[in-house]
C-alpha cells in the first residue's frame, strides 16, 4: 500500500462517512465492504437483493453484519424516491411510472440517497459503465455550485520516484472528457488543484501538457493549451498554473532550467493536465504498468457530492481505496 493510500484512510478514519455500494450483486463490493468496515474506514450500505448478498457473504466468511443491506424495491423510502425523482425530471419527459422503474437501478437508488442524505458517497462501476455511473450521478446529484464540468481523474503513486511530490501526481482527464476544448481544459486545470491540495495535502503545480513548450511550436493543439493555461489563470489566480509545456520540461528540473527557467512550475508540476482524453488515458497506463505505480481512478470531481467510478476490472482492495477517497472528498465537501 503507498503511502498515499495510507494517509488517505487515516483522514477517513478521523470523520467517519457513509458511503453506498451499489453494487452488491458483486463478490469485489461484499470483499471490500467487509475489509472496509474491518479497517473501521467508513460506515457501508451496501445496495441489491440481500439474500444474495447474504448468501456470498457467507460462502467466503465475510463479516458484513455491521453494514446496512437495502434492496431498493421494498425499501420504506423508494416510492418517496421515486416521486422525488418524477419531480426533478419532469420537464425533460419523465413520466410517474418511468421514475419508479428507474429507480428500481441500484445506481440511481444509491444516488437519491446520497442527495437526500441518507449517505455521503457512492462508489459504483466494478459491472457498470462509467457512462451509467456518472448519468445516474448527474441526473440526481447534478454538479457542484460553481461548477461548470465534471471530469476524472487518476492519483499516480510512482515507487522510487524523484518527481512530483514524492512520487505522487494527478493525472486529468483521464477518463471522461474526449475532445476538451481551451475553456473545458482550464475548467479541468482548476478542478484538478483543488482535488490534489483535498486528497494529497500538498500545494498543487499544475502543468498544462502539449508537445511544445512555450510556443517552441505552433499548431492548433499548441494555442488550445496556451489558451487554457490562460484561462486557468484567470480563474485561480492563486494557484501555480503554467504551460504550455513538455512533460519533461513540466517534471525534471534540468530540463525546466532549460526550457522554462522562468515558469514557478516547470521542473517540479504534480498536476499534469493532458490537452485530450486519448493522450490521459495513455499517459496513466504506461505510468502504471511501465514504472510499476499504484494508479487510483478514474475518481470525478465537479459533482455536488462525490460519486465514484471504478474500473471494471477493479479487485476488492481498489475498491477499499475509493471508498476511503470518497470519505475524504466528502469530508472536504462538509
Amino acid at each position: 500500500m503507498s503511502k498515499f493510500l495510507e494517509s488517505v484512510i487515516a483522514r477517513a478514519k478521523t470523520d467517519k462517512k457513509t458511503i453506498v455500494l451499489a453494487e452488491g450483486n458483486d463478490i469485489r463490493t461484499i470483499r471490500a465492504a467487509a475489509s472496509a468496515l474491518e479497517q473501521e474506514i467508513a460506515d457501508i450500505i451496501i445496495l441489491g437483493d440481500i439474500d444474495e448478498i447474504c448468501k456470498m457473504a457467507n460462502e467466503e466468511n465475510l463479516k458484513i453484519s455491521d453494514a446496512t443491506l437495502i434492496d431498493p424495491c421494498k425499501d420504506e423510502h423508494f416510492n418517496d424516491f421515486a416521486s422525488t425523482f418524477y419531480e426533478m425530471r419532469k420537464a425533460k419527459g419523465m413520466t410517474p411510472e418511468k421514475a419508479e422503474e428507474t429507480m428500481k437501478n441500484t445506481l440511481y437508488f444509491g444516488c437519491m440517497m446520497v442527495k437526500q442524505g441518507f449517505a455521503d458517497g457512492m462508489v459504483a462501476g466494478a459491472c457498470n459503465s462509467s457512462a451509467n455511473v456518472l448519468r445516474s450521478a448527474l441526473q440526481v446529484i447534478k454538479t457542484a455550485p460553481g461548477t461548470k464540468l465534471v471530469s476524472a481523474f487518476f492519483i499516480e503513486c510512482v515507487p522510487d520516484c524523484a518527481y512530483g511530490e514524492d512520487g505522487v501526481f494527478l493525472f486529468a482527464d483521464c477518463g471522461l472528457n474526449e475532445n476538451p476544448d481551451a475553456e473545458a481544459v482550464s475548467e479541468i486545470a482548476v478542478s484538478s488543484a483543488k482535488s490534489f491540495k483535498t486528497l494529497v495535502g500538498a500545494e498543487p503545480n499544475v502543468a498544462m501538457l502539449c508537445y511544445s513548450t512555450y510556443g517552441s511550436a505552433k499548431s492548433e493543439l499548441v494555442d488550445k493549451m496556451a489558451l487554457a493555461t490562460k484561462l486557468a489563470k484567470e480563474k485561480a489566480p492563486d494557484v501555480n498554473i503554467d504551460g504550455e509545456m513538455q512533460a519533461d520540461a513540466a517534471m525534471v528540473p534540468a530540463v525546466a532550467a532549460s526550457k522554462a527557467p522562468s515558469s514557478p512550475v516547470a521542473g517540479k508540476a504534480n498536476v499534469l493536465v493532458f490537452p485530450d482524453l486519448n493522450a490521459g488515458n495513455i499517459a496513466y497506463k504506461l505510468v502504471e504498468r511501465l514504472a510499476k505505480a499504484e494508479a487510483y481512478g478514474p475518481i470525478t470531481q465537479g459533482i455536488a457530492k462525490p460519486v465514484n467510478d471504478l474500473s471494471r476490472g477493479c479487485k476488492a482492495e481498489d475498491i477499499v481505496g475509493v471508498i476511503a477517497i470518497t470519505c475524504v472528498q466528502a469530508q472536504a465537501q462538509n
